[in-house]
This record gives C-alpha cells, structure tokens and sequence, in this order.
C-alpha cells in the first residue's frame, strides 16, 4: 500500500473522550464515551522528538520515545507501512484523572493512533474502523477504545474470521444519562485484573450472559430496567478488597435504587440512569468529586492542517 509522504510543517489537533468500561455486567465488551476530552496537538519538524505534557499525568509520564501516544502512533505506522517523519511535536492537554477507571491510557493508545491516521489522510469509516483495531490490540481488550474511537455506548468483540478488532453501536436512549464519581486515590490496572479468578461458576456466567443481553436493551430502548440491567458476578465482587471504598458507594446507590457500577478496572463509580434519577446522586465522602460531564455521543475528533 502506497502512502503520501509526512512532510514538515503538517499538524493534526486530536480530542478524544474519555471511557467507562464494563458497565457492570458487559466485562471486556461494553463501553461508553464520556465527555471529558483529552487534547493532542502534533508537528512533523524536521528533526528528534519534543513531547510537553500538561494537566493530568504532567510530571509523572515519560517524554521521550517511551510515551505511550508516541508508541501508538509507531505501531500505526508500522500496521499500515508508512515511513515515520523524521521529527515529531506532540503537545498532550490532559484532563482525563489518569488511574482512576476512565480509560486514560485507552485515550492516549487512540489519540496516537488517531493523529498517525491523520496524518496520512481523513479518518473516515475504513480508517476509524483500522484506528480501532490497532488501538483496541494495543490496549488488549477493546471495550474503552471502542468508546473514545466511536462515542456513544459501544459493543466490541474480537473477529476470529479476519482476525480483528469489531465494534457495533447499539443506540443509546436520549434519556440515558451519566453522573461520575471520582475519588482521589488510584488503582492500576493490573492490579485490578489480579486479582480476578481464572475459572468462574458456569451459573455466575450464565447470569451475566442475561443482564448484559438486558443492559443492551435497558440503554437502548428502556432505561427503567438499568438497575437489574447492571448487576454483575464475574468481576466487581473478586476486586472488592482492591477498591473497597467504591463497592461501598456503589452498594450504597444500588440500594437506593440506582444504577451504578464499578468503571473499568476502577476506582471511579459510574452511575447511569435519567437526569432525575441522577439528581440524588451526591459527594460520597471526603476526598471524592462528582462530575456531570454527560455522554460522549461522537468519537475522537481529528483535524489535520498545514502549518
């Protein structure tokens, strides 16, 4: 496959969203953009490597060649067989809380990957649907790529047939909403994932096959069953000792009849449900924030220009 030659002086201005996964009982598959947008505004120079970080992860994420939007924007190129440009400007405005169950690294994989994409050309549906196959191998599994490459609520899956990573857009009900709970400690991601059982009860799965059937429904067409909808046995109850304080909150607000869940690998809890619904969701306690930002309803947006 031929492609243009990334000359010096074009740029690309990436945002992308940030991402809830799982969304209780959908591990690995579900996802859902969340409007808090993370910023990538790329160079080609002539020559080296400049990358300035600021907000979130500023001080704390490597800026040379290690840096995971840099790395995701190789891996592109290398997907695609493009020569990478001999010298780069990445200029990273994060807002995304890195560590905290919102896709922060999801959203760096896609905005590189993205901007790579851009650089060469529009993102349209063939290129968004490369973006999210490369971005979702990346990251491993494709639940928060999905929803910052394409917004909305999202259904991924692995295709054995070609080999890549598909993704669906099942609606969402424009009564659906989100309120996000954000405390100020961390949690890594592997962590979260050691300490999930390889093995799990054939009726646990068997439970969770069904409410994520419902939760495709209740998002769609029906926001009155997200409550049952988003009940989940295969991971939140084995990563309870992991995050102890969000399974307090998220217990506290399923017994007053709210939808929440655990994001991701966590800590964040995300509760969905309508505007009114969401209206008795309050700060749960000290050191936690509760954020209004709304649904994501498009992707990552890429901007390509001449300098």
């Amino acid at each position: 496959m031929q492609h243009k030659r990334i000359a010096p002086g074009q740029c690309v201005r990436v945002e992308v969203p940030a991402s809830s996964a799982n969304l209780g009982p959908g591990f690995d598959s579900l996802g859902l953009g969340i409007e808090l947008r993370d910023v990538l505004e790329v160079e080609v120079t002539g020559d080296g490597l400049v990358i300035e970080v600021e907000g979130a992860g500023a001080g704390e994420v490597p800026t040379d060649e290690r840096h995971l939007v840099y790395r995701s924007m190789r891996t592109y190129w290398e997907r695609v067989g493009a020569t990478p440009p001999n010298g780069l400007k990445l200029l990273c405005r994060n807002v995304i809380p890195h560590s905290r169950g919102l896709g922060s690294s999801a959203s760096a994989i896609v905005a590189g990957v993205s901007a790579a994409a851009g650089l060469l050309g529009p993102l349209g549906d063939e290129a968004r649907a490369l973006v999210n196959d490369v971005a979702s191998a990346l990251e491993g599994h494709p639940d928060n790529a999905s929803a910052s490459v394409y917004g909305g609520f999202t259904a991924s899956w692995f295709d054995e047939r070609d080999q890549a990573w598909r993704t669906v857009h099942p609606g969402l009900h424009p009564d659906v909403n989100v309120a996000v709970l954000v405390p100020d400690f961390t949690l890594a991601t592997d962590k979260a994932r050691a300490a999930l059982p390889a093995a799990v009860p054939l009726a646990d799965a068997a439970r969770n096959a069904g409410r994520t059937a419902l939760l495709v429904h209740a998002m769609t067409s029906d926001p009155t069953k997200l409550l049952p909808a988003t009940a989940d046995w295969l991971h939140q109850e084995n990563r309870r000792g992991a995050y102890p304080q969000s399974m307090a909150v998220v217990d506290d607000l399923r017994g007053r009849g709210i939808a929440a869940f655990v994001s991701g690998a966590g800590p964040t809890v995300l509760a969905v449900g309508t505007a009114t619904e969401l209206d008795a969701v309050g700060v749960p306690g000290p050191g936690w924030q509760v954020l209004r930002p709304g649904i994501a309803l498009d992707g990552v947006r890429v901007v390509s220009h001449n300098r």
